[in-house]
C-alpha cells in the first residue's frame, strides 16, 4: 500500500472522530471541518516523504487540534477555549496518549463520553429538513461523498452537495450546541439517528460503487455506535432492534468474500463463518425489542434476519416466515419498492419462481427502482429457473449498466458469461 492510500485509509476511519473531537472543542463544525481538511491535506504531504508517524490516527488528530488552535488565535477567540484546547493539545503532543487518571476523570464528567454520537444528534437537528439530516450525517459521520451519498439516497449528487451546504448553514443559525441532549431532545432526533446509522452499515455492508463489494470499517463503526445509542436508550425497541439487525446481519462478514476476495451470496456462503457471538447477541437484542412494544421496521427486518441465522443450512431457510416478516414491513412501510422487491425474493424461494415474476416485473414497469442493479439482478435469477436464458441475459446486461461497484459488476459480468456459455 502506497503512502498515499495509506492516508485515505486512516482518515476513512478517523475523519469522524477528528470532525467530533473537534466540534465538542471549539463549538463550531464548519471550523472543524476546515481543520480536519488542513490535516489531511498535511498527511498527503508529509507522509510519502518523511514515512508512516507511528501512530497515524494520532498524528492527525494533534495536526488538526494544532490548526484549531492557530485559528482560535488568530481569530481571538475566548482565552477559557484556547486554554482548554492547548491543554488536550498537550497532553497529545509527540503523539503520546494522554494520561489514564485523566481519561477516567474525563469519562466520568461525560456520561456518554463518544464525540462521533455526538456529532449525529446534532447534524440530525430537528431545525433540519429530514434529508439534509441523513446527507449531511453520512458526509460527516461516514465519510462518504456526495457521489455515494446520492447513490444511497437515489438523489442526484448536486442535490445532495445542496443539502449537505444549506444543513451546515441552518446549523450555525441554530447555535447547536455540540452536547448530548436531555432525554426529551434525544427521543425527538431518535428515529433519524437510527435511519443514519442503518443507512451507513448498509453502504459498508454493500458498497454503492469502488473497488470492494464492502466496507467493513463502516459497519463495524455503526455498530459501535448503534451498541451504544441502544444502552443510551435502553426502553427503545427500534434502538434495540436495530442492534439485532445489526449485530445478525454483521456475522455474515466473513462468509461474504471468497478467498480470492469475490462476493459470495447469501444462499452459497458457508455458514460455518458466521460469527456465532454477533448471532446471540442479535437475538438477544431482538428479544429485547421484541418484548417492548409492537414491532417497528428494524425490529421487523432484525426477525427476518433472525430467520436466515437460526438456519443451518441455507435449505433449511423457513422462506414462508420471511413471506410473512416482508408483509408486515410492508404493511407498516407501503408502497417501499426496496421491501417489495425483497418480499419477492422471498416469495419465490418459498412459492416457486412462477410466483415471484409478476412482482418483480410490475416493480420493474415502475420508476422507483430505475437505476438499481439488484433489481434486474433478481430479474435474472427469476428468468434463469424459469428455462428463459435470452430474457435472462438481458436483465444481467441491464443490472450490469447499472452498478458502479466494480465487485458487483465482476459478479454479474461472470454470471452473465455462464449463462451465455450454455448450449
Amino acid at each position: 500500500m502506497s503512502a498515499a492510500e495509506t492516508v485515505q485509509a486512516v482518515w476513512r476511519l478517523e475523519a469522524a472522530k477528528i470532525v467530533g473531537a473537534l466540534t465538542r472543542l471549539t463549538h463550531d463544525l464548519a471550523l472543524a471541518e476546515d481543520c480536519a481538511q488542513d490535516a489531511l491535506l498535511a498527511a498527503l504531504e508529509h507522509w510519502p516523504r518523511d514515512g508512516l508517524p507511528r501512530n497515524p490516527a494520532a498524528w492527525l488528530m494533534t495536526t488538526a487540534k494544532h490548526r484549531a488552535l492557530d485559528r482560535l488565535r488568530h481569530g481571538q477567540m475566548a482565552a477559557r477555549e484556547q486554554g482548554a484546547l492547548g491543554q488536550d493539545l498537550d497532553a497529545r503532543r509527540d503523539m503520546m496518549a494522554p494520561d489514564t487518571l485523566e481519561i477516567m476523570l474525563a469519562d466520568e464528567a461525560d456520561p456518554l463520553g463518544d464525540d462521533v454520537l455526538k456529532l449525529l444528534f446534532i447534524a440530525c437537528h430537528p431545525g433540519l429538513a429530514r434529508e439534509a439530516q441523513w446527507a449531511l450525517t453520512l458526509r460527516l459521520v461516514c465519510g462518504l461523498t456526495t457521489a455515494e451519498i446520492g447513490r444511497a439516497l437515489r438523489a442526484k449528487e448536486a442535490t445532495v452537495a445542496q443539502r449537505i451546504s444549506r444543513a451546515k448553514a441552518q446549523l450555525e443559525k441554530l447555535d447547536a450546541r455540540f452536547e448530548l441532549p436531555d432525554a426529551a431532545e434525544r427521543q425527538a432526533r431518535l428515529a433519524q439517528v437510527l435511519t443514519v446509522l442503518y443507512l451507513m452499515f448498509n453502504e459498508g455492508y454493500t458498497a454503492t460503487a469502488g473497488p470492494d463489494w464492502m466496507r467493513p470499517e463502516l459497519c463495524l463503526e455503526a455498530l459501535r455506535l448503534t451498541r451504544m445509542l441502544a444502552a443510551l436508550c435502553p426502553g427503545e425497541a427500534e434502538a434495540c432492534g436495530l442492534q439485532a439487525l445489526m449485530e445478525i446481519q454483521a456475522s455474515r462478514l466473513p462468509a461474504r468474500l471468497d478467498a480470492a476476495g469475490k462476493p459470495v451470496l447469501l444462499l452459497d456462503q458457508d455458514r460455518r463463518r458466521w460469527d456465532p457471538l454477533l448471532i446471540r447477541r442479535g437475538l438477544a437484542a431482538l428479544a429485547r425489542a421484541q418484548g417492548l412494544t409492537a414491532p417497528g421496521s428494524f425490529t421487523l427486518q432484525a426477525a427476518i434476519a433472525a430467520c436466515h441465522a437460526r438456519a443451518a443450512r441455507a435449505v433449511d431457510t423457513d422462506w414462508a416466515a420471511i413471506v410473512a416478516g416482508y408483509d408486515e414491513l410492508l404493511a407498516l412501510q407501503p408502497g417501499n419498492p426496496v421491501v417489495a422487491l425483497n418480499r419477492a425474493v422471498a416469495v419465490g424461494m418459498a412459492f416457486g419462481p412462477g410466483a415471484a415474476l409478476p412482482l418483480v416485473e410490475d416493480l420493474s414497469a415502475q420508476a422507483a427502482l430505475q437505476g438499481y442493479p439488484w433489481l434486474p439482478s433478481v430479474h435474472a435469477d427469476l428468468l434463469i429457473k424459469l428455462e428463459r436464458p435470452a430474457e435472462a441475459a438481458a436483465a444481467l446486461r441491464q443490472a450490469i449498466a447499472w452498478t458502479d461497484n466494480e465487485a458487483e459488476r465482476q459478479l454479474l459480468a461472470e454470471r452473465l458469461q455462464s449463462l451465455e456459455g450454455r448450449p
